[in-house]
Parts: C-alpha cells; structure tokens; sequence
C-alpha cells in the first residue's frame, strides 16, 4: 500500500496541523505527527507555502481544536469511548494527552488511508495501547453503526464522535445517514462535532472558494453536498440529534484567531457544528418525569 491510494485530502491536512504547530509561537494545537506519518517522497511532492494560503488552512487547524475541547469537556462528563469518522491521519491516538488516557479510541476510515496509516505508524515503531482501534471500512457501503459493530464498541455506553472535513465529500443522503447512524448507535447524550459547507458557497461559490474547490477536485476528491445553516438544526433533528453549536468561519475566526498568526484571521468557508444524541420524548399524556 502506498501514499497514492491514500485519501490526498488527508495527507495534506496532516501537513498543515504539523505546519501550523511547528511555526506558530503559540499554536491553537500541537500536532507534528504529520511530518513523520506523510512520507517524504509525499511532503516533497507539496508546497509548504501552498498549504499555508489554503482556504482551507484555518478551519484544518480550528476544527480540530473546537472537537478536542468539546472531547475535552465529554470525557469530564465521564464519556470513555472517542470515534473519529474519516479519521483520514488524525494523530490523536498519538499524542494522547492526559485527560484521555483511560478513553477508547476508534478510528474509522476507507480501508485503503487506514491500511496506509497503520503502516505508516509501524514503520515509525510506534507502540499504540490496546485501547486503540482501527476500523478499515467503506462507508459508503457500510454505516458507522456497522463498522463499529465489529469492534469492542459499546453501544451502550456514552460516546463522543467527531466527523471533520469529510460531509462536503458525501451526497445528501449519505450525510442524512451517517447523522442516523451516530443517533442510532449510541445512548442520549452523546455528542458528535462536525463540520459541513454552508450550501450557499457550492451554489455561489466566491473566487477563494473556487480556489479550493478547484483543487481539491483535481486530487480526485470533489465538493458534492452542503447544509444551509438557517434549516440544518431541524434537518438533524429528524436524524435523532439536537444542534448544541453551530460557528461560521468568522465565528470560528473570533473564538480561536491568533493576532500571530495570519492564517488564522480568514474566515473558513467550512462551519464548525456540536450536536448531541436526543432523550427520547416522554409518551404524551403519560406521567413521565424529567430524564434530566
């Protein structure tokens, strides 16, 4: 297996993480883990300049920042189980930090980017504990409930997933159907931090936005579906989940900008979502009480 079947999107992105963690004084996260998985016949293939104009450069960097504070505040909660959907090269598994030591940790992806990965982790010697867990899976054949089912998943325990930088990737349906998935498989409660495209952008789409949708095309990869933020809350509703947050790119911009780091004051195209698994409704007329 080599770089080639490997998601490019997700090469890239790890580079950014790294780039951004390793120039920035005082980064918004410390992942440098890109530089060592992305072999160097991939990192020289790819303008370092290039990744830090991206479009995209902000929300890579934010996004994982927004999940990892929102894991952050679920594992206080006493949540032990973290699935990343399209984990594409996410480092977390590897630069645990502290307050996520005694979490479960489940990576979903296609398996041709995971089969790369994991060799990729092995060729750098790196131990991983046995609370970690690869799942090689099409998702596009398979639900997030399906693949999990074939690992040590708790389906009944609280769960927190995150879903970064892929629903653009997906159609409609699929989008509707992984948010089904996630309600489905896991207890009230849980929570899922995504990002999606304003629908807006792929109707209208600005020159910068051109730009990236432009290039991300041309590796194969293309910009299919997004989500209008005015009717998405209703829309996830209906899939099982309640819309705790929802931040544009000049929301995000405000939260997490860096007077620094120039990269960080353009506001990303891509929005940065929170949602949480419903309590079911009490039956009407009945004498339920609070479910707290």
């Amino acid at each position: 297996m080599d770089a080639v079947a490997a998601s490019r999107t997700a090469l890239a992105t790890s580079l950014m993480r790294a780039l951004h963690s390793r120039l920035n004084a005082h980064p918004l996260i410390d992942d440098r883990w890109g530089e060592v998985l992305v072999p160097q016949a991939q990192r020289d293939r790819i303008d370092r300049e290039s990744l830090l104009r991206s479009p995209a450069f902000p929300n890579v960097i934010t996004r994982t920042r927004y999940a990892e504070d929102a894991l952050q505040a679920a594992v206080a909660r006493g949540v032990r189980q973290y699935v990343l959907i399209g984990a594409g090269f996410d480092s977390f598994c590897l630069r645990r930090p502290k307050f996520a030591e005694q979490v479960a940790i489940y990576e979903i992806d296609h398996p041709a980017t995971q089969e790369f990965k994991v060799q990729r982790i092995r060729a750098c010697d790196v131990l991983l504990p046995a609370s970690v867990h690869f799942i090689a899976a099409d998702l596009a054949k398979l639900s997030v409930a399906e693949a999990l089912a074939t690992s040590s998943f708790d389906s009944l325990q609280p769960a927190f997933f995150s879903w970064l930088g892929v629903s653009m990737y997906l159609t409609r349906a699929a989008n509707l159907a992984t948010l089904r998935s996630v309600a489905n498989c896991s207890p009230p409660g849980s929570e899922l931090a995504f990002t999606y495209m304003d629908a807006a952008r792929l109707r209208s789409p600005t020159p910068a936005f051109l730009e990236i949708q432009t290039r991300v095309a041309a590796m194969g990869e293309p910009f299919v579906a997004g989500f209008d933020p005015d009717s998405i809350a209703g829309e996830i509703s209906q899939c099982g989940l309640d819309l705790i947050e929802d931040l544009s790119g000049s929301e995000a911009v405000a939260r997490y900008g860096r007077s620094d780091d120039a990269s960080l004051s353009r506001p990303s195209s891509s929005r940065l979502a929170l949602a949480r698994v419903k309590h079911p409704s009490p039956p009407s007329g009945g004498a339920g009480g609070s479910t707290g």
